[in-house]
């Protein structure tokens, strides 16, 4: 990849990380009751199936891991070593973010509505809904990727088409 697709693809992942974060903030300033928050937190917990937290400290402990070694290939041992006291001081933190997915729910959904929601996660279809969730996504994102392989040729020819009835050659 050349150093201009990778500084693309790095604003958009700062583009995509603000926009994100610009959505999150109104949910994050607002007051919300405390039994709103728990319902909410609940409701975060009965359908962590995915392990959201450990998942994402594991991706990001494997890219620190492999910018450190792929440039100072000697001391993979100790990056390693010290990837893994990191990750253990991190292990804590899960609540912080646990918190913030639950604040995010309680401002938009009410104290009857969280209540029906973790009724429904704590039934046997709800909890049968949340431990397959993360298949379902795996197999979701691979029936898009295949809609995205299939597509992106024939959207390119279809526009390299108009843009010749345009008298644009490529």
């Amino acid at each position: 990849m050349t150093g201009l697709m990778l500084r693309g693809k790095a604003l958009l992942a700062v583009a995509l990380s603000a926009s994100v974060l610009a959505f999150a903030a109104p949910a994050m300033a607002q007051e919300v009751p405390p039994e709103q928050l728990a319902l909410a937190r609940k409701y975060v917990d009965l359908t962590d199936r995915a392990a959201v937290f450990e998942t994402t400290m594991v991706e990001i402990a494997i890219g620190s891991m492999r910018q450190i070694v792929q440039q100072n290939p000697e001391i993979s041992e100790q990056t390693n070593t010290a990837i893994g006291k990191v990750l253990e001081e991190f292990r804590g933190r899960k609540s912080e973010l646990l918190d913030q997915f639950a604040r995010v729910y309680a401002v938009r959904f009410t104290i009857p509505e969280l209540q029906e929601i973790v009724a429904f996660y704590e039934s046997p279809t709800g909890q049968k809904l949340s431990m397959a969730n993360s298949e379902v996504n795996i197999d979701l994102q691979r029936v898009m990727q295949v809609f995205t392989n299939n597509v992106r040729p024939e959207f390119f020819a279809k526009v390299r088409a108009e843009l010749r009835t345009q008298g644009i050659e490529l």
